[in-house]
Formats: C-alpha cells, structure tokens, sequence
C-alpha cells in the first residue's frame, strides 16, 4: 500500500514523539546503560581495540591519518562527505546571547530549551568560540552527530563562546549550568571540555553550587588538575572520561594517563581513551559520543 507524503511525515511525527518519551522516562534516579539509540555508528564507533586495561577502563584506539582524515572527508580537515552529517537537526539550531546574573554569554544552541531530558555543553579551547561546536562538517562530522543524538533524543545542546579561560571563564559556564539546570529542573548536565578549555572542566569540578547540577564530564586533549582530588566533583564521585591522542604535543597523554591511573586505583568511575599516533585535535574528531554519554548517564 502507498502512503502519501502527509501519511509519511505523521508517522515520522508519531515516531518522533515516542523516542522522545520514551529517553524522557528515563530521566530519574538512574537512566538505562544504553539510553541514546545509535546514529550513525557504523560510520563512528566501529573503531579497532588495539589494547584494554584497569577491566576495560583504559582503551588504545587504533588511528591513521590517511584513513580517518583524508579518507574520510571530501576536503581534508575542514569538510567531511555528506554521508556522515544528517543536516535536518539545523531546524533545532538557534544562536541566542544569554543574560546570565548579568553576565552575556554568546552561545549555540540545539535541540528545545525547556524541559530537555539532559543537557551537554562543549568548550572549546583557544581561538575558538560557539561556531566551533556546532559546525556540522569540521573534526569529521562528530559535531553534527553529537547534535543528533543530544537534540534528536529530546535533550539540548549548548556550544557557547568562552572568552577567557580563568575564573571569568569558569564563572560564565557556572552561570550555563544553572540556566539550563532552572530550564530542565532535575534532568542531567554534561560538561565536556577541549584543549585549554579543560581549565574550566577543571574550575567548574570545584564550584560545589555547579557540580550538583552535574551528572559528569568528558575532558579531551586537556591539562591535568593536580588538585582534582580535593574538588567538589571529586567528592561526588562524578563520572569522568578522559580522550586524547598519544602524540599530542601541546597537553602529554602521559599526564592525564596518570590522573586517569590514579583515580582508577582509587575506585573512581572514569575511563580513558587513547588515541594511538593521534594529534591535539584528534579526540574532538574521533570521541565515540554515543558511548561517552550513555557510559556517563548510566553513572
């Protein structure tokens, strides 16, 4: 029997809702340890295991420059082939500047504003601003597929601008996390920070007021907090994924490794992921998004 194209886009309608209920249900004391249904994970998460370690906390992703960056994007490093983007989350996508206690904060948002099921927010780090985290064809395409599954799942996304990255920095996020926490009260908060804007992952872990709006954090290619045990985040016993490439020449894996190494002794829930030859900028393109954000809502 044929459908016309109103039959169709209702049915994608009725689908729609039903997904969006169903990961709404789940917000509560726990959600499911595979909340966010897969999108595109034949082209993201089939990745080569080289090495696991800690009962599978500390993974080796195998990586190749030729493959994951010239063979798959169309124009190296700054657009990747169509297939991997789904471009109707656009409609979703908003540029807003937020008054936050008085304070602008220029931000990109994706997905509803109220009553998300989770919220994740990405920093970037030097030289960038809000464009970066939500360009759809950049770090092959892994921006837009975070966008999927954050606003095509019912939760929002915000990519703001952050313009320095000390207390100022940390203070604009802190104020984020309170909107989007009095914009969705009680549903889960995940931070993520890149590079340099680690130091606000870092700032944000010791403001006991934002870490109890948080659900956990993701921190790639980042500086390492020697004082991280002594933080509010700590404390709470957060879930905390680390991402970085084994040649990063700005920020050494090795020191986050022993971070990574030293809470896991301890007990603490956090995994680390490896990059084997990758770069600084590597983690940002090939971070499997999906595991990250079920792994951490499922803490």
């Amino acid at each position: 029997m044929r459908m016309s194209t109103s039959h169709c886009t209702i049915i994608t309608a009725i689908a729609a809702f039903f997904l969006s209920a169903a990961v709404l249900s789940a917000v509560g004391p726990a959600w499911a340890g595979d909340a966010l249904p897969p999108f595109k994970d034949d082209l993201f998460s089939k990745q080569a295991i080289l090495q696991t370690g800690d009962d599978g906390a500390f993974e080796v992703i195998d990586y190749d420059e030729m493959r994951d960056i010239n063979g798959r994007d169309q124009i190296p490093q700054k657009r990747v082939q169509q297939k991997y983007v789904a471009l109707g989350i656009r409609k979703a996508q908003a540029d807003e500047t937020l008054s936050l206690d008085g304070v602008s904060l220029d931000v990109t948002r994706v997905g509803q504003a109220q009553n998300a099921a989770f919220t994740v927010i990405f920093i970037h780090g030097r030289d960038g601003d809000r464009r970066l985290g939500a360009n759809d064809y950049s770090f092959g395409g892994n921006f837009n597929r975070l966008k999927n599954l954050v606003a095509g799942n019912g939760g929002v996304y915000y990519s703001p601008t952050v313009r320095s990255f000390d207390s100022n920095g940390v203070a604009a996020i802190a104020g984020l996390i309170r909107y989007a926490s009095a914009q969705s009260p009680g549903r889960p908060i995940i931070l993520s920070c890149a590079s340099m804007g680690s130091q606000v992952c870092w700032g944000i872990a010791r403001d006991g007021d934002s870490v109890k709006r948080l659900k956990g954090m993701l921190v790639m290619s980042g500086v390492t907090d020697p004082d991280f045990t002594r933080s509010a985040f700590y404390k709470a016993k957060l879930p905390l994924w680390f991402a970085h490439g084994s040649r990063d020449p700005v920020y050494a894996a090795s020191t986050q490794q022993a971070l990574f190494e030293s809470l896991h002794k301890a007990k603490y829930p956090t995994r680390f992921t490896l990059f084997q030859t990758g770069n600084h900028g590597t983690p940002i393109r090939m971070v499997d998004w999906r595991r990250v954000l079920n792994w951490i809502l499922a803490g």
